[in-house]
């Protein structure tokens, strides 16, 4: 198989609000940009419906011009530098080189699993991924599902499942009231006006303080255990969604070489990387929300240009201090990373239990001996499951970052 190469100014790497607002600035400018996502459309998880009308209206302009060339389904899978990447085109199942001097990582982020007794039963889900599921047209009405973690995400997938006729349960947020009242305090009118539309909404099914202790189920998930740390409730229900915040999605990042720093790419003021002419932006750079992410974007592409960033500073900080402030409410409790017993799965690709993992060194022993990590997900769920539960190193990356054909990576024949 032979890998055409395509070229171009400037390659970004992701479609979600940094990587939209990012690319609509290049093409103004009158940069070629090849454009990589694995999405069918623009908008990366946080807009996966629809783009706000001002967004619609900038992307169908960039969209239109000839100089953007949009890469839609094709997921980065190894890198020869910065400045060349393959693709796997995961539609036609063939590969692409895409070349260019300058790139930008606007890669977004996951979500945060955290494993309990029960978590991969069927029903149990991602609050993400069921929200995605459910904008996506997969039928709830009538259904029980209950939420449970922490963090905003809780409430708008809340939000959708109630509004598509789900039986909303409960939404279950670990952090305390304390800390959730000075979340609030310090939110500006905009986001205040969100969240007290989202709170009355479900003004009756949202409590504090509690958190999951264990799925129920044979076959399916039947019901789950509710804890305050002192009582427990046993709740029947068909769907669950967890979710305990965000990862930054730095595994690229790590290929080429990148620093981190808190587990999220490590960027200047300018939005550069420690490699020169590569930059990130987003959720990558730290979890802050699609505010932070769309001044990140444009920030990064004026830096790219050689233009003047100085108007953005002001948005910029007020984001971070917004993204501190969000780490700082939805701590993790302690007692969260205590709910895996013995045989709970860590590694669900591999189905490898805690009591497997303890008995291991480290991440390398237990990719040696227990193939942890090494299956369809690449580590990117149990890795940090480990991190959190043993202690463990388990960051860098080596080619594939995906799951691809093995002829992607053969010499090309002439």
């Amino acid at each position: 198989m032979m890998n055409r190469t395509m070229d171009a100014d400037i390659t970004v790497v992701g479609a979600g609000p940094a990587g939209i607002a990012a690319v609509c600035r290049l093409i103004a400018a009158g940069r070629r940009v090849v454009w990589v996502d694995q999405g069918a459309r623009p908008g990366g998880q946080i807009w996966r419906a629809s783009l706000p009308p001002h967004w619609t209206r900038a992307l169908d302009v960039a969209q239109a011009s000839p100089l953007l060339q949009r890469l839609a389904g094709h997921a980065v899978v190894d890198a020869d530098g910065p400045q060349r990447l393959l693709l796997h085109d995961t539609q036609a199942q063939r590969g692409l080189w895409v070349r260019a001097p300058q790139l930008l990582l606007a890669l977004g982020a996951r979500e945060r699993f955290l494993p309990f007794p029960g978590w991969t039963l069927p029903g149990v889900h991602g609050a993400g991924g069921l929200q995605a599921l459910i904008k996506n047209g997969w039928p709830v009405a009538g259904r029980r599902v209950v939420l449970a973690g922490s963090g905003p995400l809780l409430l708008a997938a809340a939000d959708t499942a109630r509004a598509a006729g789900a039986d909303l349960l409960l939404i279950a947020e670990q952090a305390s009231r304390a800390a959730l009242l000075g979340f609030a305090a310090g939110l500006d009118a905009a986001r205040l006006g969100q969240a007290a539309g989202l709170g009355w909404r479900l003004r009756d099914r949202y409590r504090n303080g509690l958190w999951v202790r264990r799925a129920i189920g044979s076959e399916k998930l039947e019901a789950v255990v509710i804890s305050d740390g002192h009582s427990e409730q046993q709740l029947a229900c068909d769907e669950l969604g967890v979710g305990f915040g965000l990862l930054p999605n730095t595994e690229l990042a790590e290929l080429l070489g990148c620093r981190l720093q808190a587990d999220a790419i490590a960027v200047d003021a300018q939005m550069r990387t420690s490699l020169p002419q590569v930059w990130a932006a987003g959720e990558c750079t730290g979890i802050g929300g699609a505010d932070k992410a769309q001044v990140e974007g444009e920030l990064a592409a004026l830096q790219m240009l050689d233009q003047d960033g100085q108007p953005l500073q002001s948005a910029h900080r007020k984001a971070q201090r917004f993204a501190r402030r969000l780490a700082r409410s939805f701590a993790l409790r302690p007692e969260l990373l205590q709910l895996a017993e013995t045989k709970t799965l860590i590694c669900r690709c591999e189905d490898v239990s805690l009591g497997a993992l303890k008995a291991q060194r480290g991440w390398r022993d237990a990719k040696l001996q227990t193939r942890c990590g090494m299956g369809a997900c690449q580590g990117r769920v149990c890795g940090p499951i480990t991190q959190q539960l043993l202690g463990w190193d388990a960051r860098g990356q080596r080619a594939p970052l995906q799951p691809a054909p093995i002829a992607l990576f053969l010499p090309d024949k002439t």
